[in-house]
């Protein structure tokens, strides 16, 4: 076992367990909801991880017959190219050697676009992916948007409008706990990719997402500490 490379079987069963604890914590909620369809992220993501490892023969043999054209070419021209014996039969020669050359970057081209289209695949899919993360944690954070602490300590100045807060202390401190673990499981499904594929963009997507859910949760831990320093006045007048 390797500790220098995140585990995607332990961050799935990590998820997996916190779905479970959520669900039994607040049975039916939305945040239950949202922690199985993160944990349906992670299994997708894995398996794209895995085709990520995986050589996409098409396009390599697609590679590898435009490269063996170009050496026909080259060994092609060299065989059957006369040996100028005067200046005058030189002249051929140099239209041969350039038309080769032009043939020859041609090739050149074609292959640099085959190698670039299996790196684009891959990077589609990681971004795509990658953006589907990213909307969850925004999901998440609308989820905790409506969990505000002060409200324990005045629940009667609600409005008509206000959202109905039946979460008492201990049931609030746990569902901000569950956003915050949700978040940093997120940042680190979206990590994965970066093991697997060498991609500036796809390293810069998962450096925002690790951003974004770096500052949603130092959010929610300000209503955690909230929570928990009302927790102690409560013992402290007990």
């Amino acid at each position: 076992m390797t500790y220098r490379a995140l585990d995607e079987a332990a961050i799935l069963a990590t998820g997996e367990r916190l779905a479970a604890r959520i669900r039994e914590r607040f049975p039916e909620s939305g945040l239950s909801k949202v922690a199985s369809e993160l944990v349906d992220v992670a299994r997708e993501s894995s398996r794209h991880i895995a085709e990520a490892r995986r050589p996409h023969w098409p396009i390599r043999i697609a590679t590898g017959v435009v490269i063996a054209s170009m050496l026909s070419v080259v060994v092609g021209i060299a065989m059957t190219a006369p040996t100028p014996t005067s200046r005058i039969e030189l002249f051929p020669l140099l239209q041969i050697i350039e038309s080769a050359i032009n043939d020859v970057i041609f090739l050149g081209v074609a292959v640099f676009f085959l190698v670039s289209v299996e790196t684009r695949l891959k990077r589609n899919k990681a971004l795509h992916a990658l953006h589907q993360l990213r909307s969850l944690a925004h999901v998440i954070d609308m989820h905790q948007l409506t969990k505000d602490p002060e409200q324990l300590l005045s629940p009667e100045r609600g409005t008509v409008s206000s959202p109905k807060r039946t979460l008492d202390r201990f049931e609030l401190g746990r569902y901000l706990d569950y956003c915050t673990e949700m978040l940093a499981l997120i940042s680190k499904v979206a990590a994965l990719y970066v093991q697997d594929i060498d991609d500036p963009q796809v390293l810069s997507a998962v450096n925002d997402i690790q951003g974004l859910t770096t500052g949603l949760s130092a959010n929610i831990w300000q209503k955690i500490v909230l929570v928990d320093t009302l927790g102690q006045r409560e013992h402290a007048q007990d």
